[in-house]
Order: structure tokens, then sequence, then C-alpha cells
């Protein structure tokens, strides 16, 4: 794979994850108090609206690091790990292109 097609994957998986990030923003709207739902389904709402904050803020992580990441395609220090400067292997930058650890240092 070449770098302009590695870029194209993360450019796609950017825009994945901008489309995410857009419909968990509409899930986590809080519910109004006069929406008549019945208490247990209010409980219920506010308990998924939790997890889904907690998703939330995990692929605006993703987001971040995905961009940064794409303004190092061009660089040498791409597709290196951070901690022990080793190639970081090709399937977990298609996997995981946020990644900037080998399998090794990420554990």
């Amino acid at each position: 794979m070449n770098v302009n097609e590695i870029r194209q994957h993360i450019e796609k998986e950017i825009a994945k994850t901008e489309k995410l990030i857009e419909e968990y923003k509409l899930s986590t709207e809080p519910i109004a108090p006069d929406t008549a739902i019945g208490r247990i389904s209010r409980m219920d709402a506010i308990n998924n609206k939790s997890v889904v904050e907690a998703a939330l803020r995990q692929a605006q992580d993703k987001l971040e690091k995905l961009r940064y990441v794409l303004t190092k395609v061009d660089s040498s220090e791409f597709g290196t790990c951070l901690k022990c400067h080793q190639p970081i292997p090709l399937g977990r930058i298609l996997i995981k292109p946020e990644s900037m650890y080998c399998v090794n240092c990420a554990r």
C-alpha cells in the first residue's frame, strides 16, 4: 500500500467517525421532563444516555487521534511506534489507523 492509499483510508475513517459523532450527539440530547414516557422508561433512557455519552467521548478521542495521524502520513515518523521506535505493521495501521503504538507497546 502506498502513502496515498493510506491517507485515503484515514480520511474515510475520519468521515465515518464524524458521522458517528453526530449520531451520538443526537442521541444524547436531554429528554424533556414533560414527555410522558413513564418512570422506568425515563430511568432506562437516562442510563442509555450515559452509555452513549461514553461512546461519544471515545469517538471524539479517536477523531482527534485520526486527525493527528493524518498530519504525519507524509513524515518519516508515520508508521513508527512512539515508544519502541519499531515499525507498526500495516495490518494494525489499516485496522486501527489512529494507533501510534505497536501491539506490544499498546498493552
